[in-house]
């Protein structure tokens, strides 16, 4: 609710208007909405089938993280009272959310909760239609989700066989059948195209020239993307899947300097990136990197699409992907009852469901937390001796305080199930226990593979950088003006508030290349 201080702040920004019962504010679809806040009446927010969600009424305010990111309005906003209102635009209330700590603190938590509600509603979003044995109908999935967007999925392969008829006679490049919100059909689109389709992506140049080029998302990204662009370089972050990276996807980071009661992951990146992007940082999703190459005292970034990046130093913070489970049929899961993050929609499939979390690290222990809570009967396995060789000692009590079984000396062998659906998993050990959901937090690999032998790289293909890379700087790789930071950089500690402070350290040996740059470019000319 808002504060009677806080809505004649926002009447000095905006205007005040009125409405009549059965007035639509906005509707499903609408490419943007104002900030609405109520002084008196009621509004219903209603979904696509016009099903009533919830009531706003006095001192209450509409929307949620579409109004912030651009995204289209998945929402119906009615009159249900007469109505008087202040309406703000959006981009005249962006500098006040910059400016009064309060209220975008109240905007924010109140904006995340609602999108985290949106993603447990049916109905509410995306449809994407296609059988889990299409690749491109999971990714597209998986994408949906990494994003936190609202989310349908209609599988004619499982028990959803009345979307069968709608993806008869459509073959595999016209797969899924995305249809966004207002009722556009997309047919087989890559994910760059719904994201955009969506408003949510940013549309790169063919080629582009900037300062720094961030090519990751994660928290040493953004915390690249905050300093190099505060400090007035002309900062551009590219993302593949979302902004975030794993430290997006967490429910809590417990650990993270300054929040004692922690804070989730998605609230930690919308407040990045809101900060990012108060400075004038661009960020574009997503866009996949496919390669780096030296040009003229410069460095290419070249992405899928046929779009480059001309950068006058880059930053490597592409972090790493998750490992698989090295068993068969595993694919045949994935995205149905076997996961890599634990989110609002994963909770609510397995609310009383018997769950395995699989691995020994702080990640694995945050989502066994989390999911216990939503009252699933949940077992977390790992391979070590003793869970505190890899575990933060005040999660391994919070396991302990939900309830959370712990087995040491575990690992799978093999998964049960039909259908994509989970029934059980047998161990190496022989023992076979019953699961409905299983969820994946194996450690990461580094998403290096693109750069080939550009830059120097350890035996695992993380990125060796300072004297490793005979590098001047702690951060700097084999190539001058080319750095790495956070999970991706061979050494580093797999640590969200590490990659914070290494994303931020890397900005200040970016000054000082460029300032050498320019040095020796006067000294050429004199």
């Amino acid at each position: 609710m808002l504060s009677a201080s806080q809505l004649a702040t926002l009447a000095k920004l905006g205007e005040e208007r009125t409405a009549g019962v059965g007035d639509v504010l906005f509707r499903v679809g609408d490419r943007r909405y104002p900030f609405i806040a109520i002084i008196e009446g009621e509004v219903a927010i209603l979904d696509a089938a016009g099903n009533e969600i919830v009531r706003h009424g006095s001192s209450g305010f509409l929307g949620e993280m579409n109004l912030l990111s651009g995204q289209t309005v998945f929402l119906t906003a009615v009159v249900t009272r007469a109505l008087r209102y202040i309406a703000v635009d959006r981009d005249a209330l962006r500098p006040l959310l910059f400016e009064d700590g309060p209220l975008s603190d109240l905007m924010l938590s109140t904006f995340i909760a609602r999108r985290e509600a949106l993603q447990q509603v049916q109905g509410v979003g995306l449809e994407v239609i296609g059988p889990h044995s299409s690749e491109a109908t999971v990714r597209m999935v998986e994408f949906a989700r990494s994003n936190r967007l609202p989310l349908t999925w209609h599988d004619p392969e499982a028990d959803d066989q009345a979307s069968a008829p709608l993806v008869a006679g459509l073959d595999a490049t016209d797969l899924p059948l995305v249809r966004l919100p207002g009722g556009v059909e997309l047919r087989g689109p890559s994910t760059g195209q719904v994201s955009r389709a969506l408003g949510i992506g940013r549309e790169l140049a063919a080629r582009e020239e900037v300062d720094l080029v961030v090519v990751g998302g994660g928290p040493a990204g953004l915390a690249a993307a905050v300093y190099g662009a505060s400090e007035g370089l002309e900062t551009l972050v590219v993302e593949s899947t979302a902004l975030g990276g794993q430290a997006g996807s967490s429910r809590r980071i417990e650990n993270y300097l300054g929040f004692p009661a922690g804070i989730t992951g998605t609230e930690l990146t919308s407040r990045a990136v809101t900060q990012a992007r108060k400075f004038n940082a661009r960020t574009a999703t997503p866009y996949r990197a496919v390669s780096l190459e030296p040009d003229d005292g410069r460095y290419v970034v070249r992405l899928e699409e046929d779009h480059e990046i001309a950068a006058r130093t880059v930053l490597l913070a592409t972090g790493a992907q998750y490992r698989r489970l090295p068993v068969d049929g595993l694919s045949s899961y994935e995205g149905m009852s076997v996961f890599y993050a634990a989110g609002p929609p994963e909770a609510q499939l397995c609310g009383a469901s018997r769950v395995g979390v699989i691995g020994g690290g702080n990640s694995a222990g945050q989502a066994a937390v989390w999911l216990a809570r939503g009252g699933a009967l949940v077992t977390l396995l790992h391979r070590r001796d003793d869970l505190r060789e890899t575990m933060s000692d005040y999660l391994v009590r919070e396991l302990e305080r939900y309830g959370v079984a712990v087995r040491d000396r575990s690992e799978v062998a093999a998964l049960h199930g039909d259908n994509g659906q989970l029934e059980a998993v047998t161990l190496k050990s022989g023992e076979r226990l019953t699961f409905s959901f299983l969820f994946l937090f194996l450690g990461a690999l580094p998403c290096t593979d693109w750069l080939g032998d550009v830059v120097a790289r350890d035996d695992k293909g993380f990125i060796l950088t300072g004297a490793g890379a005979d590098a001047d700087s702690l951060l700097e790789t084999s190539l001058p003006g080319v750095f790495a930071a956070g999970d991706v950089r061979s050494g580093s500690t797999k640590r969200c508030a590490t990659a914070v402070g290494e994303g931020a350290m890397a900005v200040q040996f970016v000054h000082g290349r460029l300032a050498e740059h320019s040095r020796a470019q006067r000294t050429a000319t004199s």
